[in-house]
């Protein structure tokens, strides 16, 4: 089978598949949004509750930090699936713990299809989202150094980021040097990435 049809199966399959119903107790609604070409793959936790219900990935408040302050595009760049390849470890919201957290995603989901995913994809970098993400690829790593420096995955590069969640401010104010020193750099490649 050829790389374009092993893609448009693999895609398929992710967006129909429902293996997590039980041990979410809702009918998942799985997230991917790309093309077999798209020039950045950017890999997060999983899905927020918004994403869940509008089906638009990174449609959040995450998600508005993310697209509008750090990359400073707008989501004609973003969503164009030439330029982003948007995938998680779980690729559907996997639930609210009692504190009113997310839960953690299920890794089956990511050993299922998120390596095969990568392996498919012509990418020219990786952007890593969050610690979850970071451990899944870096399991042996120290979390800061990632974010400090550039890594390896599949032999591009890949730059690991903090989530941009509102619920990471304590992350924000411990190290203020990562959107004064290093996010400049991060954003100048994914520019540079998309050709902008």
């Amino acid at each position: 089978m050829d790389k374009v049809n092993e893609f448009i199966i693999l895609k398929h399959n992710i967006l129909q598949c429902k293996n997590c119903e039980n041990i979410f107790g809702f009918k998942p609604n799985p997230i991917v949004h790309g093309n077999l070409n798209s020039k950045i793959v950017q890999i997060s936790q999983a899905p927020s509750y918004n994403v869940h219900i509008t089906q638009r990935p990174f449609n959040d408040a995450s998600g508005r930090k993310l697209k509008y302050k750090w990359y400073k595009i707008n989501d004609e760049i973003f969503y164009n699936e030439d330029n982003f390849y948007i995938t998680a470890l779980s690729h559907c919201f996997p639930g609210k713990t009692l504190k009113g957290g997310d839960k953690l995603p299920p890794l089956s989901c990511a050993r299922m299809w998120l390596q095969k995913e990568i392996s498919l994809i012509n990418n020219s970098i990786y952007i890593i989202i969050g610690r979850k993400a970071a451990d899944f690829f870096f399991p042996k790593e120290n979390y800061v150094n990632l974010i400090f420096q550039n890594n390896r995955l599949n032999e591009k590069t890949a730059i690991v980021i903090p989530h941009p969640s509102p619920l990471n401010i304590k992350w924000f104010k411990e190290h203020p040097e990562f959107e004064r020193d290093r996010l400049p750099y991060i954003r100048n490649k994914i520019l540079e990435t998309l050709q902008l």
